[in-house]
């Protein structure tokens, strides 16, 4: 605490000097005088110190992309002012580098930032080092950037308020240069099917001139040609229409001549077509009995005959999903990564058909929907009848040798993919190996994987990169010129390769014609994309050989899609023979009353009941294998039929009487409940931020989210997506908000999940081009809030050590005056009230002294005058307190004898 001590000085004395004057008035009691000593000390301005003297300066750099080398070319120097400039000591100085996440403090010079560069997360930075800050010093905040913040600053004025924290900002930029970037794509967030829309593109540009632009919906090019920039802008109109529900994705890119910043060359955008609730059905069938017999029912049904067509998109606005018999190898992994969030997390439904095509001779085993289904579809060692013959034929090129994200090389990875197919072989199986690049190097021979598993294993992990591309001939004649040897019934040849760098085909075509005559097959495993160079020749390989071709850009997929095509050629189990069903009794909880089963089935796909799952029909053979089995996953749900619905060996099923309505109740099951009445969603994506605004009504929602709270789940990616729960704020009753920085380039998919349905959102996309957008609104709200936080723009960073607008001391005068006024009220009320002290105060602070008598002199008559005075009586001794007599009785005896 602090006070005027002289004036202090000054006045206690004075104060004592009046006190001896007005002795009546008895300041000294103690009461009175503390009264005293609190005036005295109200008169002198006393002040309590908030903040010690010292400033802590909190130095933000923007490592981010696109301010990343103007922060390099200044650093030095700024660091040279800022500790030239420092006042003292006692003065702290600290340096935050930020962009997508915030470094540590305590990062030397000359150090790299290691953290995302593709965003500028201004508002994260801010937060961070006011949850550094002590709240006991003088703290500021000064920052280095471009002031182009991928997120909006919301909140972070009022938090550097409460804090006292002004910041202070330096804008950077680079010297004049020709940049031209795509400043947005602009459309309707969702429109009705078949409902004409308008795309507007929007160009800007720092000099007029001519760009050459590209406009995509999906895959498809809808518009190659130029426009003009003038006055710094450009824009092109168009109309579109849609009658395919789903989200759809629009891109747009230029490519100008001369372009300071290449990387907001692109921009992306999604619309949702809207049709109502609906079915996916994907099917290998042209006619598929199913669309016309749900169609019948009411159900709106999308039919997709060509799978390889679809995306993730296609799952916005569909309430489920049916495969009749698609193989997992001709959908894009894109969409099967997607299903498990479609199912678990946005309440959406899956239905899985029988088939040759399906279950694990779809090569669905270990693939992302595996787990979703109801049956699991390994094959026991004791079911099997036939043992298989395989050769591995692996690419050893020098591309192999290329680090993937997950620290281990494409070779390592393919090697592990090829110890998982040995590990899934039975003990009947035989595997033979072999590492090509321009020559053939047989790892193992043929051996029985009974009795050579682990050393097949280990000689397979070994196998390393080297040499140059793969020559896919030799590779495979040198296979074959063993495989054919082999005793065992089947055979099959799996190739793996580079599909930007198979080499020498040679005369495959031969090749292959022989393999086949002997009754074996040839299934490719393609490291890169259908559109890369030598995709077409894998493929071709693949439909001459009669097997599979699967291609995965991502390295990380090679061992699950090794075991898919493992359990596809040694463990097929669609059993061709008529079969027997029998009822379980558990189709009374999907639907009112039981049905009237088919007898038999033209045949099925042998699988096994999960724990936790139900079966309504089985077989009556001796597997006891489920027909058709259903369960839930997440908020989802899930159901298989394993004998075909289409299509061969489904000719009883198809005149079955109950067909019709055993589909339509297994639809409306999957379908799930509608979302009750009452709620409204809204969402908006600024920058990289995603922002959730929910609406409910009090009743009865209310008493509903206070039992059970709602969720928001958000995933980014489509294959081993990051999974996370946002948590809601409260704004106002009735309204939820959160909101999530977004990752840059990845699809966003969210669900909210309330009363056990969703809502599905999305997907959205942060286009990598969000870094290089050059948002002067988001210049804007950084000169606003550092105005709102009592800084500013800074030019000479010698003030940046200012002592902050935020007091140091905070005047105390109320308090005291309170004080003074309590204990006044006190001492009057002791002295009116006959000194009655409270028992819990000591006596002594209220203790009077006692009055003493005042001598009165006689006056002087004729007849005293010459006679003495008589003696006075002696005054008679006061008696001995009773015990028990109180201090207030002894006190009123001692006033009576006065």
């Amino acid at each position: 605490m602090h006070f005027a001590a002289p004036q202090f000085l000054f006045l206690l004395p004075i104060w004592l000097l009046l006190g001896w004057r007005f002795r009546r008035l008895e300041l000294w009691r103690p009461l009175r005088a503390v009264v005293l000593l609190l005036l005295t000390l109200l008169l002198c301005d006393p002040r309590v110190s908030l903040k010690s003297g010292g400033i802590d300066l909190w130095v933000l750099l923007d490592r981010s992309r696109s301010a990343q080398d103007l922060v390099d070319a200044g650093e030095l120097e700024w660091r040279t002012l800022l500790e030239r400039t420092r006042p003292s000591e006692r003065h702290g100085l600290h340096f935050l580098d930020y962009a997508g996440e915030v470094i540590p403090l305590g990062r030397g010079e000359g150090a790299i930032y290691s953290g995302d560069r593709d965003q500028t997360r201004t508002a994260l930075a801010l937060h961070e080092a006011l949850a550094r800050m002590d709240p006991k010093r003088h703290n500021r905040v000064l920052l280095f950037s471009d002031g182009y913040s991928t997120e909006p600053l919301s909140g972070a004025a009022a938090k550097l308020i409460e804090a006292g924290a002004p910041l202070d900002y330096r804008l950077l930029r680079s010297p004049e240069s020709v940049d031209y970037r795509v400043a947005a794509v602009e459309m309707p967030e969702r429109v009705q099917f078949g409902e004409p829309f308008i795309v507007e593109a929007r160009l800007a540009g720092t000099a007029d001139g001519t760009v050459p632009i590209e406009i995509f919906r999906g895959e498809s090019r809808l518009y190659a040609g130029e426009i003009a920039v003038k006055g710094g802008v450009g824009r092109f109109r168009f109309s579109d229409r849609i009658a395919e529900p789903g989200g759809h994705r629009y891109a747009v890119s230029i490519a100008p001549a001369n372009d300071a910043h290449p990387g907001n060359n692109r921009r992306e955008r999604w619309i949702e077509i809207t049709g109502g609730p609906r079915l996916l059905l994907v099917t290998a069938y042209q006619d598929d009995p199913l669309a016309p017999v749900l169609r019948a029912q009411g159900f709106d049904v999308v039919v997709v005959e060509n799978p390889l067509s679809l995306n993730p998109g296609a799952l916005t606005g569909a309430r489920a999903v049916i495969l009749n018999n698609v193989p997992a190898y001709e959908l894009p992994g894109d969409f099967i990564g997607a299903l498990p969030f479609f199912v678990s997390d946005q309440g959406g439904g899956l239905l899985m058909v029988g088939g040759h095509r399906s279950f694990g001779s779809g090569g669905y085993y270990e693939s992302a929907i595996d787990p979703l289904l109801p049956v699991s579809m390994e094959l026991k060692s004791e079911h099997r009848k036939l043992g298989v013959a395989m050769a591995i034929v692996m690419d050893r090129s020098g591309s192999m040798g290329m680090t993937t994200s997950s620290g281990h090389t494409k070779m390592q990875l393919a090697n592990e993919g090829a110890a998982r197919a040995v590990e899934l072989l039975g003990s009947m199986d035989a595997v033979t190996v072999f590492a090509v690049d321009s020559q053939a190097h047989q790892v193992a021979p043929l051996l029985n994987v009974g009795q050579g598993r682990g050393e097949l294993i280990s000689r397979i992990r070994r196998i390393e990169s080297m040499g140059g591309g793969i020559f896919v001939y030799t590779g495979m004649k040198a296979a074959w010129d063993v495989l054919k040897n082999a005793p065992l019934g089947q055979r099959h040849l799996i190739l793996f390769s580079d599909a930007s760098d198979s080499e020498e085909p040679g005369d495959y075509i031969a090749l292959i014609e022989e393999m086949r005559a002997a009754g074996t097959t040839v299934s490719v495993i393609g490291l890169g994309g259908r559109g890369d160079p030598d995709a077409g020749l894998l493929e071709d390989i693949a439909k001459r050989g009669g097997g599979r071709v699967f291609f995965t850009e991502i390295p990380g997929e090679l061992p699950n899609i090794f075991a898919q095509e493992t359990v596809t050629v040694a463990r097929s189990s669609f059993i061709e023979d008529a079969t027997g069903a029998k009822s379980t009794g558990r189709w009374h909880e999907l639907a009112r009353r039981e049905a009237e089963w088919l007898p038999e089935v033209d045949g099925y796909n042998l699988s096994y009941l999960r724990e936790g799952d139900q079966a309504a029909l089985i077989s009556a053979d001796t597997y006891a294998a489920p027909l058709v089995a259903f369960g839930r996953r997440g908020i989802g749900r899930t159901a298989a039929v394993s004998f075909p619905l289409g299509g061969g060996f489904s000719e009883r099923t198809r005149n079955w009487a109950q067909y019709g309505d055993f589909v339509q109740t297994l639809a409306r099951w999957l379908m799930g409940d509608e979302v009750p009445p009452g709620l409204g969603l809204r969402h908006r994506l600024v920058g990289s931020e995603w922002t959730f605004d929910l609406f409910y009504e009090a009743d009865p929602w209310e008493a509903r989210l206070a039992t059970a709270a709602p969720r928001v789940v958000v995933q980014s990616g489509y294959r081993d997506g990051r999974r996370r729960e946002l948590t809601w704020e409260r704004l106002a009753p009735g309204h939820y908000s959160v909101s999530t920085s977004l990752e840059a380039g990845a699809p966003v998919r969210a669900a909210l999940q309330v009363a056990g349905s969703a809502i599905p959102l999305g997907p959205v996309v942060v286009g990598s081009d969000s870094e290089w957008q050059f948002d002067e609104e988001r210049v804007a709200e950084l000169r606003e809030t550092a105005r709102a936080s009592g800084g500013g723009e800074l030019l000479d960073l010698g003030k940046a050590w200012r002592q902050p607008p935020a007091p140091s001391e905070e005047p105390i005068r109320t308090p005291l005056l309170v004080a003074i006024l309590a204990l006044f009220l006190l001492d009057a009320l002791v002295t009116r009230t006959g000194w009655k002290l409270p028992r819990f105060l000591p006596s002594f602070v209220f203790a009077k002294r006692a009055a003493r008598p005042v001598p009165v002199k006689a006056q002087a008559t004729p007849e005293t005058a010459s006679s003495p005075a008589p003696p006075a009586p002696p005054t008679p001794e006061p008696p001995p307190p009773a015990d028990g007599d109180s201090r207030k009785s002894r006190f009123q005896r001692a006033k009576k004898r006065l």
